[in-house]
């Protein structure tokens, strides 16, 4: 018997509402895109990555209310799609 790790769920919702326990919503690339992706990606060194880029460009007073990825859209997918 296996199981299946969670992917990310792309959103179009603009509020924090509408995301399943277990995940959050991050923002990603120039168009700022909703991605709502499950918290066990925090865990992930790769991911970690993107944390302190974002750290470094915004802080912790992110624009968008949630946390803003400063990487190109495809990067992120990239990425993100092999802790999947």
């Amino acid at each position: 018997m296996g199981f299946r790790l969670p992917s990310i769920i792309k959103s179009k919702v603009s509020s924090s509402k509408g995301v399943p326990k277990g995940y959050l919503a991050v923002y990603v690339g120039e168009k700022m895109k909703r991605f709502v992706i499950p918290v066990s990606y925090l865990n992930q060194i790769s991911f970690q990555d993107l944390l302190c880029q974002s750290e470094e460009q915004f802080g912790y007073d992110h624009p968008m209310g949630g946390i803003t990825i400063p990487c190109r859209e495809d990067v992120f997918l990239e990425i993100t799609s092999s802790l999947n």
